[in-house]
């Protein structure tokens, strides 16, 4: 694979300052969760690489998501009169689902009892988070899907990119703070679906077509938690402007990292609309694909910005041809949008893999570290 140098060597003096500040409040991972990760990191050889912990735990969200495709790819499973996701899938899915947010609790616990923490390590770590998004959301959409009893694809896409924001919004505080609020949202979310999982392999997914609790069905329970993600925002930014600690000059500099995001989900919601063969109905899966990643894309160089103590790019070079695939697809340019559609996701994929390993070498030989192993490479 032909690799390019997307950090540049400002950030990468800026990534030689770094110092990891974060900020975690939330009880069940204070008090349950934390204590739990220190338990499990005792039982890991000393010779396994934090990052292949990591990479590890992404994987397990990957293969769910892949799992539910096969069985449930256009998420019609769910419905009354449908076949429905054999059982053990859940108990799959429940398992997978705790060991990636476990792997993802004790990597930076490995990383700290090997003293082998470095920036790299973060990096890597959040950046398959904003990936894991897409994956998660997808998995979890196939446990009531879009019949009755479910929500519409245009109501998941929508929540999707509640959940996106909600994401992104811890690394753009961290941006203008300095410091990395966690969300409280995470860890309940985890441990929650976990266990929905394992409770719909036992009872069905028929029992969630009756309401959870009072006229709630499972599905509107889940919305809210959802949405309740974006209420971890408790104004710091702004509190930090008029206090004058913010890291950047004007409310311009501060906001600059919404504004690729942004634009990303007009670009997207335009083609949602105007498309002429209702594209989202037609291949929801493959378009959450593409839009998840593509925010992953654009959410990994704010947070290479972030961690360097450098100022964001306003535009993300990956809107440029999505504007061209959209006009193509809602203009009936292209006939066939579900071809133009599958081809732009492959690109989107392979760009994001290629600048994922391309910023992982290039930190790898900046910090001369092994990105999976924790030798050293020969000073030679």
């Amino acid at each position: 694979m032909a690799l390019y140098e997307y950090v540049t060597q400002e950030q990468l003096a800026g990534f030689d300052k770094y110092k990891y500040s974060a900020v975690d409040s939330n009880p069940l991972s204070v008090y349950v969760m934390h204590p739990f990760w220190n338990f499990v990191v005792k039982f890991l050889p000393t010779w396994l690489a934090p990052n292949l912990i990591t990479f590890t735990g992404f994987m397990f969200l990957v293969f769910n998501f892949l799992m539910l495709a096969f069985y449930d790819f256009d998420f019609t499973a769910s419905a009354a009169g449908h076949e429905h996701v054999p059982s053990w899938v859940w108990v799959a899915a429940g398992i997978f689902n705790f060991l990636a947010y476990t792997l993802d609790g004790v990597d930076g616990k490995q990383a700290r009892r090997t003293n082998s923490s470095t920036p790299l390590g973060e990096l890597f770590d959040h950046g398959l988070d904003s990936w894991a998004c897409i994956f998660f959301v997808a998995t979890v959409y196939s446990i009531f899907g879009r019949g009755e009893s479910g929500v519409g694809v245009a109501t998941l896409y929508y929540i999707l990119w509640v959940v996106l924001f909600s994401f992104i919004l811890s690394h753009w505080e961290k941006y203008n703070t300095g410091i990395l609020f966690l969300p409280w949202g995470y860890d309940i979310s985890q441990v929650t679906i976990s266990l929905v999982y394992l409770v719909t392999a036992v009872v069905g997914v028929e029992t969630w077509y009756q309401p959870v609790l009072f006229h709630l069905l499972y599905r509107d329970l889940f919305t809210f938690m959802i949405i309740g993600e974006l209420f971890h925002f408790r104004f710091i930014v702004l509190e930090a402007y008029r206090s004058n600690t913010l890291k950047h000059s004007s409310l311009y500099e501060a906001f600059l990292p919404f504004l690729s995001p942004v634009l990303l989900f007009i670009l997207s919601t335009i083609w949602v609309v105007y498309s002429p063969s209702n594209i989202l109905e037609l291949q929801p899966r493959i378009f959450y694909l593409m839009v998840g990643t593509a925010f992953a894309n654009v959410t990994c160089k704010l947070i290479v910005c972030q961690m360097s103590n450098t100022r964001c790019q306003a535009l993300s070079w990956l809107l440029l041809p999505m504007l061209a695939v959209v006009l193509l697809a809602v203009t009936g340019v292209v006939a066939n949008e579900t071809l133009l559609l599958y081809l732009w996701t492959a690109a989107v994929i392979l760009a994001h893999i290629h600048y994922g390993v391309s910023v992982v070498r290039q930190l790898s030989n900046h910090f001369n570290i092994f990105a999976f192993s924790l030798k050293k490479p020969n000073s030679d």
